[in-house]
């Protein structure tokens, strides 16, 4: 692979930060751009850009000539499960690429990090697997406007886009994450003296899931960035397995030392909130990094998590046609991250 010198938009981001590793890790000069300021040690190179200002934007991309590579993680302002603005998420997107494109001649690829929801996955039952042809869900999505401007351009570069499912990752401070929220769940759980058990439906509890490690799909993301096989194409990417909640709860309540109950069908929204004092408490009792009940889980994202009364599957054989074969077990990618968190005494 030729050193690229790559730009990731939305670089503080869960995705956009594993984006950040890969490339370091493979010897690419990389500069981020964000909202926020960056949170690694890491070798980059960081600069703020309001990519809904289109000057602002044209004047910070004088300071990117060299770029080479664009991987697009970024997102418009939205609230947990709001609507997502199609108009701002497009025009922050055709903002820094226009920009870019015009101050970098060297450009060769940009890549857009979409998702699953491309498929209506969200909305109820859809058709399983899910292939990259498919027809679009019947709703408004930034995915569908970002992808048509993009294939649409007459360019000397080209383009690509990733599908994941579920993301997950190692993430201190970011809520949003089903592997902090099911290790704060249990060790409520298991202070309050109750079993582990899963939060929704008898029926969501036996449907088929799927997900992907941030460092899988960052891995798959540079690839797609480098292989002409992957050029003007959207993937799915997972992490190669599917599973069914059933039988990764009883992974989970072994991996935390706790009986599994039965479904309870409850939101964690409304019945998690009351518990701070508790998770301060357990914090404190073992001597845990200080940190906050609201950025260690995010309930509602786990409520829509384990909502789904539906199998939620992506096929994955147009990247393996095309060149990428890595594949991860879901399972011990939970193990390893709630192992992480463990070393990092954010979960007890």
């Amino acid at each position: 692979m030729a050193r690229m010198n790559a730009l990731v938009l939305g670089a503080s981001g869960m995705v956009g930060s594993a984006i950040c590793r890969r490339l370091v890790s493979g010897g690419h000069e990389v500069t981020g751009v964000s909202r926020r300021p960056l949170r690694t040690d890491l070798p980059v190179r960081h600069i703020l850009i309001d990519m809904l200002d289109p000057a602002d934007c044209r004047a910070k991309a004088t300071e990117l000539s060299g770029i080479t590579h664009v991987f697009y993680a970024g997102r418009a302002p939205h609230g947990e499960g709001g609507n997502e603005s199609v108009e701002d998420n497009l025009a922050m997107l055709v903002n820094a690429v226009e920009a870019i494109s015009a101050a970098a001649p060297g450009l060769k690829h940009v890549n857009l990090v979409h998702g699953t929801k491309y498929y209506g996955n969200h909305l109820g039952a859809y058709k399983t697997p899910a292939e990259e042809d498919d027809p679009r869900a019947p709703v408004p999505n930034f995915y569908f406007d970002q992808q048509d401007w993009i294939s649409a351009l007459d360019v000397p570069w080209s383009w690509s886009a990733v599908r994941p499912p579920l993301v997950f990752g190692f993430t201190p401070g970011k809520a949003r994450n089903l592997v902090s929220v099911l290790a704060a769940y249990a060790a409520v759980m298991k202070e309050l003296g109750r079993p582990f058990s899963f939060p929704g439906t008898e029926t969501a509890f036996d449907c088929l899931a799927e997900c992907v490690h941030t460092d899988h799909l960052a891995r798959a993301i540079v690839w797609m960035a480098d292989a002409p096989e992957a050029a003007n194409q959207a993937f799915n990417i997972t992490n190669g397995d599917i599973f069914r909640w059933r039988h990764m709860w009883q992974r989970f309540a072994a991996y935390f030392g706790m009986e599994s109950g039965p479904p309870l069908g409850i939101s964690l929204a409304e019945t998690m909130a009351e518990h701070e004092p508790i998770w301060n408490r357990i914090v404190e009792m073992h001597g845990l990094a200080p940190t906050p009940y609201s950025d260690i889980a995010l309930w509602p994202y786990a409520d829509y998590v384990f909502a789904p009364t539906w199998d939620i599957v992506s096929d994955t054989t147009r990247a393996r046609r095309a060149g990428f074969h890595e594949v991860i077990k879901s399972a011990d990618m939970f193990t390893d991250l709630f192992d992480e968190y463990r070393a990092a005494r954010l979960i007890p």
